[in-house]
């Protein structure tokens, strides 16, 4: 299983703070994971389709291409601006 965490606005425009992914053995990217939610909600789909994202895995930041497999914790979030 697979834990998915959304960060900020993301989070608000989801409605939904986690998620969980049985990813069956498979190695997928963090990209792959956000086609594949995507394809299941309609909702989801224009917020995940952001290629501005970025993406920890297992509190780490890693380019969209990092693999993911069972039992990691991968988290997306908008980018963020200071001032």
């Amino acid at each position: 299983m697979l834990k998915i965490l959304f960060f900020a606005a993301l989070r608000e425009r989801l409605g939904c703070a986690s998620t969980n992914l049985d990813l069956q053995g498979q190695v997928l990217t963090a990209r792959d994971v956000l086609n594949q939610l995507a394809s299941q909600s309609t909702q989801w789909q224009p917020h995940l389709a952001d290629t501005d994202l970025l993406c920890a895995v297992n509190q780490h930041l890693v380019p969209l291409s990092h693999p993911v497999t069972a039992g990691d914790e991968l988290a997306f979030f908008p980018p963020v601006t200071g001032g």
